[in-house]
């Protein structure tokens, strides 16, 4: 059975255009707007890509949240990881679009251009097989993600320290989507009333991360998959539940998604990291408990304990012309920016949100530039 066959029924054009009609019907009966912040970046690129924003009434706005990990990393960690690239003997590991943003310094392709052995993975497996490799030199990872690429860099680092290997280090910075969605939310300037959750970190930490969300703030919340009717759908099911005035848990991705999640996965995480008390998002500020770091027992393989003296914790101030933080909260979109396809392209990004393919700028400026 081939992926298209599989993937075909979930990009039925009669299936869309149904739902589509559903929607408009009972969107009709709402008392005011609904607004849903769809916070995966996955999912800002499908609702681009297939167009579903124009298949929306006018009463249903969609914003884009910070569903994105390296669209929401501060400058000051994309210096450290310049900084690490510039020790001696180093050689720095990352995956793809964190190769690619800007710091204060410039990039860490650009830290490449100029000598420095800055490499891509396409798995974070790929670091033990460098480190065995390159005995003399400090390898670091560069690790970043949400709920979802945790796992694997637990893995990595529980496989270092079983076959003993004294140099390989990991800058972590992997980061929580309830307590980001959690502060844009609080803002007394947000008005978003109903939530589409990230699919692919509910696999992992199962849709039960976002049940305090419903209890706190009282608003429907779906997980919902990335096709064009598992979006739709979830839709859908948003209006029934504003229209019934509930705010529920529920979950549309039933066919990857559970309420628990992984369980094993999460015992990986666990048996090496902790939350931190503090860490600084792009846009969004300080966030309490908002990300991880490596307990103590694992002490000698933390970059930012072991190579503290390189890194210069400085604070890096963004273009003020740059939207990427009000895009990040949801209280503007890319074409509200300035520098949006003129300044700012792919090519020449200047704020996070164009360099990565997360991005809601890399999505707008893909498929629906003006």
């Amino acid at each position: 059975m081939s992926v298209d066959h599989l993937i075909s029924p979930f990009r039925d054009k009669q299936t869309i255009l149904a739902l589509s009609n559903a929607i408009k019907k009972l969107a009709f009966k709402l008392e005011k707007k609904l607004v849903i912040m769809e916070v995966c970046g996955g999912h800002t690129h499908s609702l681009m890509k297939y167009g579903l924003l124009d298949l929306m009434p006018s009463n249903l706005e969609f914003v884009h949240g910070p569903g994105c990990p390296v669209c929401v990393m501060p400058r000051a960690r994309l210096d450290e990881a310049y900084e690490l690239a510039m020790i001696k003997d180093s050689i720095i590991l990352s995956l793809g679009d964190m190769m690619k943003v800007p710091g204060s310094y410039g990039s860490l392709i650009q830290a490449r251009e100029k000598g420095l052995d800055a490499r891509f993975l396409y798995s974070p497996m790929q670091a033990l097989e460098i480190a065995k490799e390159n005995p003399t030199k400090k390898v670091i990872y560069i690790a970043i993600g949400f709920e979802t690429t945790t796992p694997m860099t637990a893995s990595v680092l529980l496989s270092a320290k079983k076959e003993k290997l004294k140099n390989l280090f990991f800058h972590t910075n992997h980061i929580l989507v309830p307590p980001s969605v959690s502060a844009i939310l609080k803002d007394p300037a947000c008005q978003i009333n109903a939530l589409l959750a990230p699919s692919h970190v509910s696999v992992i930490s199962g849709a039960q991360i976002y049940a305090p969300l419903v209890d706190r703030f009282k608003l429907p919340i779906i997980v919902s998959g990335f096709e064009p009717v598992d979006i739709l759908e979830s839709v859908l099911m948003l209006l029934k539940q504003a229209l019934n005035k509930e705010a529920k848990l529920e979950i549309q991705y039933k066919r990857a998604v559970s309420y628990g999640g992984n369980t094993k996965a999460q015992a990986l995480v666990n048996a090496c990291m902790e939350v931190r008390e503090n860490f600084e998002w792009r846009g969004l500020g300080n966030i309490k408990h908002s990300a991880l770091k490596l307990k103590e027992a694992f002490a000698s393989y933390d970059a930012e304990k072991v190579f503290k003296e390189y890194l210069s914790h400085k604070t890096s101030k963004e273009n003020k012309a740059c939207k990427c933080g009000e895009i990040l909260k949801g209280i503007a979109k890319p074409l509200d920016c300035s520098l949006f396809a003129t300044t700012c392209t792919p090519q020449n990004p200047i704020g996070s949100c164009m360099v990565s393919s997360e991005g809601a700028c890399a999505a707008y400026y893909r498929y629906k530039r003006v």
